[in-house]
C-alpha cells in the first residue's frame, strides 16, 4: 500500500486527534511516522487520487489541524511515497535538513499576493503620465480618428506603457511588502498577473503585513490585490538531498 504524506513535524510535535482523517472517499484515518527527532504525518493512498476539491480540502485541513499544535513542513497535495519504510527512510537521510526548516519556518505562516491592472484606471493613468500618448491620441481625435498608421502607432505606444507600468508596479509592490516579511519566494510567471509572489511573514507581524497591502490599495486605485493567506509555509520549504528511488516524499515540498 502506497504512503500518502501530508506533513512532517518535530517528533515533539502534540498528536492529531485518533480520529483524525484525510483524503479519500470515504475518508482515510491519519497515521504518525516517527524517525530520530522527525515525525511523518501521512494516511494510506487512495488509488483513484485526483485533484477533486474534496481531497485538496482534506489536505489542507490535515495540515491546519497540525499546524495549530506547532510547525509543519507542509508536502504538496499528492505526495505519495512507495510505503511507509520509504517515508521513514527519507526522514533519517534528511533530517539535518528538515529540523533546520522546522527552527527557520517556526511561528511563521506564508501569505500570496498576486496583483494585476484594473485595465480602464490603468489606461486613464498611462495617458494622464505620458505626454506623447496624450498628443497623439489628441490628434487623432480632432483628425476624426487619425490615420490607420496613426492608430496602430498609438495602440503600440499605450501598451508599450503599460507593459513598462505593469513591470513598475510589480517592482513597486514587492519592495513596500518585502520589509515586512521574513523571506520572498517568486511564483513561476503566468498570464493575467504582474505579479504573484509569496511572503514567509511571523505570525506576530500578519496584522502589519495586511495593514501594508490595504495600504497599497489604497494608493493606488489601478492596481487588484489579491490576498490569500495566511497559508501553511509551502513556498519556503526547500528540497533537501534526492531522495532514494520511487519516493516521492520530500521531493514534493513546496508551493502548492
Amino acid at each position: 500500500m502506497s504512503t500518502y504524506v501530508y506533513g512532517i513535524t518535530a517528533s515533539s510535535h502534540p498528536a492529531l486527534p485518533e480520529d483524525a482523517t484525510g483524503v479519500g472517499q470515504p475518508s482515510l484515518p491519519i497515521r504518525l511516522l516517527t524517525a530520530g527527532e522527525l515525525t511523518a504525518v501521512v494516511s494510506d493512498a487512495p488509488e483513484d487520487l485526483r485533484p477533486k476539491r474534496r481531497d485538496l480540502l482534506a489536505h489542507q485541513n490535515v495540515l491546519a489541524e497540525a499546524g495549530v499544535a506547532g510547525c509543519v513542513l507542509p508536502m504538496r497535495f499528492g505526495s505519495v511515497a512507495d510505503d511507509d519504510d520509504a517515508v521513514t527512510q527519507v526522514l533519517q537521510e534528511r533530517q539535518e535538513h528538515y529540523l533546520e526548516r522546522l527552527r527557520e519556518l517556526d511561528g511563521k505562516v506564508e501569505y500570496n499576493v498576486k496583483a494585476t491592472h484594473v485595465e480602464e484606471a490603468v489606461l486613464h493613468l498611462v495617458m494622464a503620465e505620458n505626454a506623447e500618448v496624450r498628443a497623439l491620441a489628441e490628434a487623432n481625435r480632432r483628425s476624426g480618428g487619425g490615420s490607420y498608421d496613426d492608430k496602430i502607432r498609438l495602440g503600440e505606444m499605450v501598451a508599450a506603457s503599460v507593459k513598462a507600468k505593469e513591470s513598475d508596479d510589480a517592482q513597486r509592490v514587492r519592495s513596500e511588502l518585502t520589509p515586512t516579511a521574513a523571506a520572498v519566494s517568486v511564483g513561476p510567471e503566468s498570464t493575467g498577473w504582474l505579479l504573484s509572489v509569496s511572503f514567509l511573514v511571523a505570525r506576530d507581524e500578519a496584522e502589519h503585513f495586511v495593514a501594508a497591502v490595504q495600504q497599497i490599495r489604497d494608493e493606488n486605485p489601478h492596481l487588484e490585490l489579491r490576498v490569500n493567506g495566511p497559508l501553511p509555509p509551502y513556498s519556503f520549504v526547500e528540497p533537501g538531498p534526492a531522495e532514494p528511488a520511487g519516493s516521492t516524499a520530500g521531493a514534493d515540498a513546496g508551493a502548492q
